[in-house]
């Protein structure tokens, strides 16, 4: 599959999703941490529409406190973009997945090496967030020819005109960043989140999911008045850090998955 052959698996999960009526949940889960796979398992039992799974690095420059400090107890472990990708290709999770990481991996991994890696793991998309749009085409390249979709992200500070581009070249969704900083859980929804959300809107039919900033059911229902779903990384990761429990995560994502689908 290419870029312009319609939708991958991921977004056609979201449309699904979208043309049912309801909001796609998308938690994020960092590869390599403790029991993850089983983690992954429970949190598509608990209803997710797909999953992002993180690659860890040692300078997660996008990640707060929660995700740095499981990207170094999972890099500590050994884990390597190769062994979490052989873990996926073992684990039949049953909803698209996402690969999340930072270019300085995939640059060295290869462009086309990795892309065609990631999808014979059964990886159906990638986040790529310190490769700004204009610096992408050669990862775009590669990753479309492998049948990879590549989110994009639209952050709070981009102008009309650019946010423009960066829907047309997303595939999978669109990532509205939902506020400036790092990742991590805040106490209330920053009013961004809406304000991206909206102008991803009207730019773009593609599923519009905003993540950064996502802590708790009743954000992500705020945020979905208006975007198409949620990312939930930090305050999933908590979870996996603090517990290492298949089924805390599940609750966790249940929770999410009630209060959307409650509306």
């Amino acid at each position: 599959m290419t870029a312009s052959d319609g939708p991958g698996a991921f977004e056609s999960a979201l449309l699904a999703r979208r043309a049912a009526g309801g909001k796609s949940l998308v938690p994020y889960l960092t590869g390599g941490l403790g029991d993850w796979t089983h983690m992954v398992g429970a949190a598509v039992h608990a209803g997710a529409d797909a999953v992002e799974v993180g690659i860890p690095f040692s300078d997660p420059v996008m990640d707060g406190p929660v995700i740095q400090e499981a990207n170094d107890r999972s890099l500590s472990a050994g884990t390597t973009p190769t062994t979490v990708l052989d873990d996926l290709s073992r684990t039949d999770v049953g909803v698209p997945v996402a690969v999340m990481t930072y270019a300085n991996l995939v640059y060295r991994f290869g462009w086309d090496r990795f892309a065609s890696s990631a999808a014979a793991a059964g990886v159906s998309a990638a986040i790529l967030p310190d490769i700004p749009l204009e610096e992408s085409g050669d990862w775009c390249t590669a990753a479309d020819a492998a049948g990879i979709e590549t989110v994009m992200l639209a952050a709070p500070t981009g102008s009309d005109e650019r946010i423009g581009r960066i829907v047309d070249r997303a595939r999978g969704f669109v990532y509205a960043v939902g506020l400036l900083g790092v990742t991590g859980e805040r106490d209330s929804l920053a009013a961004s989140a809406l304000e991206i959300a909206r102008r991803c809107k009207d730019l773009t039919d593609r599923p519009v999911l905003v993540g950064i900033g996502i802590s708790t059911p009743a954000q992500a229902v705020e945020v979905c008045e208006v975007a198409d779903g949620v990312v939930v990384g930090s305050a999933v990761v908590r979870r996996m850090v603090e517990t290492g429990s298949p089924d805390a995560v599940a609750e966790l994502v249940g929770q999410f998955r009630a209060a959307l689908d409650a509306g």
